[in-house]
């Protein structure tokens, strides 16, 4: 693989590991580096890739700068004719113009440098699209692009001009004697300066007896701000042809030296080397401060995850505590018991008579079938309690720890519900829930009594009166209640499972009962989790990979590798030494 081939190929890889690094999160710093992201992905889309694909390609020469510079007079006048249109109206230049010899079209189709810009031979206002002009006066070689202000009071406009210097191998920046000191020019004259950028600087609308004081201290300027190579032509102000060109003598000095960069193919190798090899210089670096705001965004992700699944799993182990260590055998369940098994006395009698018989418990138990229905009732309003209560208090606290971020405030603004109460429909899918495994212990208690349904302890009970038996043992599973209610729930239960084993035997009792079990805390673990989910599947919408930034890294390491390893080799040979 030559080693032009091999740079492609890792910036078309840095390009993909760009893209994926979306930084969604309104972290601090994110909307920065979000720009600088895009940024980019367009100069390698627009200018690095193509660019480094047709070495040979003509010099493409950006005339940028301030509204009111006199770009689109600068243009027309390099030409000698009119091909771009200068005009009174602010912002002048809405569509990009470039003007090239017509040997050299081809370099210019849809394919090559630009890519996302329409091609058209008219002209046009149209932002998107990129007007050709082929032109003998232009030099084979050389092209000039009219570009937007920079400073244009319209974004769109002022996007598209920073993306085309970004795709120029020569800017040649034109301001005023009323505009040269302005703080946009020299903000886009720093990012030349950073990225090695070559640089030319038309100080434009001079007045003839300003001249020498204006473009010392513009020298000093450039000086100062790591431009002092650049080359500063003056244009002096004065008067227009009728066609709006500037006198050829005022501009002969510029147009000679674009001349000489067009017939000098060396000189010509060098601009575009100098340019591209600091484009991708900086691109390395720039891209480790979007990798470093990519892991922000991974571990502020996983923060809030874990806050949300924290809130979320502490109710699922509250809802599987309190289901399970006797805190449900009281109020209306334990009332509706204690009429389903005849009279408080029964349970009494357990607390101090532990050797009983289990005929004594079945002569004892005087339920009916309605009774058990109430009991069932009871049972599904309790859960349903419980559940509903630890799912909202769960919703509370994910979103009390959210609302403590910049990002979680974004995300629950922009989440189209209140995630700080559960769902509108919870107390339905709860209810739903809670009938439906009170539906499946009563199959439970079916199938296993199916050689004994015509017993007469069978028959006495019912399967509804053993399926709350059954309930009931298992909302004691863990007698983790203490003082008063400690004996009424452990009586409960231990009148519930002397109740099943004179059915269906010790073993029986206690592999029914783990399973009712074990199915209760996979429904509640389910609700819950839907819940859960709110939030989770918000941060999964964000498609924050974990691994992107070093991805970025790795891509940005192999192009500097490949850069560092053609460090004296002309860009673009196939000599394994490379290029800078």
């Amino acid at each position: 693989m030559s080693d032009t081939t091999a740079m492609v190929t890792a910036l078309v890889r840095l390009r993909g590991a760009l893209q994926e690094a979306r930084l969604p999160l309104e972290l601090p710093g994110a909307a920065e580096q979000r720009a600088a992201r895009a940024e980019m992905v367009d100069q390698l889309e627009d200018y690095v890739i193509p660019r480094l694909m047709t070495l040979d390609a003509p010099l493409l020469a950006v005339v940028g700068g301030s509204t009111g510079a006199g770009k689109s007079t600068l243009v027309n006048s390099l030409v000698g004719t009119r091909v771009t249109a200068p005009g009174v109206l602010r912002p002048t230049t809405r569509s990009p113009v470039l003007v090239h010899h017509p040997d050299d079209a081809r370099w210019f189709g849809q394919d090559r440098l630009l890519p996302e810009l329409e091609r058209v031979d008219r002209q046009t206002n149209d932002p998107g699209a990129l007007q050709l002009v082929p032109s003998p006066a232009m030099a084979p070689g050389l092209a000039i692009l009219d570009a937007p202000d920079i400073d244009s009071v319209e974004e769109q406009n002022r996007v598209l001009a920073a993306q085309l210097l970004a795709a120029a191998d020569l800017w040649l920046f034109v301001t005023s004697a009323a505009r040269y000191a302005d703080q946009v020019p020299w903000e886009f004259l720093r990012k030349a300066a950073e990225r090695s950028a070559a640089v030319a600087i038309v100080l434009d609308r001079t007045a003839p007896d300003a001249v020498d004081t204006i473009s010392t201290h513009l020298a000093r300027m450039l000086a100062s701000r790591g431009l002092k190579d650049s080359p500063l032509f003056v244009v002096e102000e004065g008067e227009v042809s009728e066609l709006g060109l500037l006198p050829a003598a005022d501009i002969l000095e510029i147009r000679q030296w674009l001349r000489a960069l067009a017939d000098d193919q060396e000189a010509r190798a060098s601009v575009v080397q100098q340019t591209l090899d600091g484009a991708i210089r900086t691109l390395g670096r720039r891209t480790h401060t979007v990798a470093d705001a990519a892991t922000e965004q991974v571990d502020a992700v996983r923060r809030l995850r874990e806050d949300a699944n924290e809130a979320y799993d502490r109710a699922v182990t509250a809802v599987g505590e309190a289901s399970a260590d006797g805190s449900l055998l009281r109020g209306e369940v334990l009332a509706r018991w204690q009429e389903f098994v005849g009279t408080g006395e029964l349970l009494r009698s357990l607390e101090t008579r532990v050797g009983w018989l289990r005929d004594r418990v079945v002569n004892a138990v005087k339920g009916k079938p309605q009774q058990a229905e109430r009991v069932s009732v009871a049972v599904e309003s309790g859960l349903e309690t419980l559940i509903l209560e630890h799912a909202e208090a769960a919703a509370e606290r994910a979103e009390a720890s959210w609302r403590g971020t910049a990002a979680g405030q974004v995300l629950l603004r922009d989440a189209g519900e209140d995630l700080g109460r559960a769902s509108r429909d919870f107390r339905r899918r709860a209810e739903r829930a809670v009938r439906d495994w009170q539906s499946d212990v009563l199959e439970m208690v079916r199938t296993e009594g199916a050689d004994k349904r015509s017993t007469a302890r069978f028959l006495a009970f019912g399967v509804n009166g053993l399926s709350v038996a059954l309930m009931v043992v298992v909302f004691a599973h863990t007698a983790g209640v203490t003082g008063a209610e400690a004996g009424i729930a452990g009586g409960s239960a231990v009148l519930g499972q002397k109740l099943l084993e004179a059915v269906f035997g010790d073993q029986a009792v206690r592999s029914l009962a783990e399973r009712a079990r074990l199915q209760l805390e996979a429904t509640m673990h389910e609700l819950l989790d839907a819940e859960r989910r709110r939030y989770t599947d918000l941060l999964d919408s964000l498609q924050i990979a974990p691994e992107t930034p070093d991805r970025m890294r790795a891509a940005a390491r192999k192009v500097d590798d490949l850069r560092y390893a053609a460090a004296h080799t002309p860009m673009g040979s196939d000599s394994s030494e490379g290029a800078p």
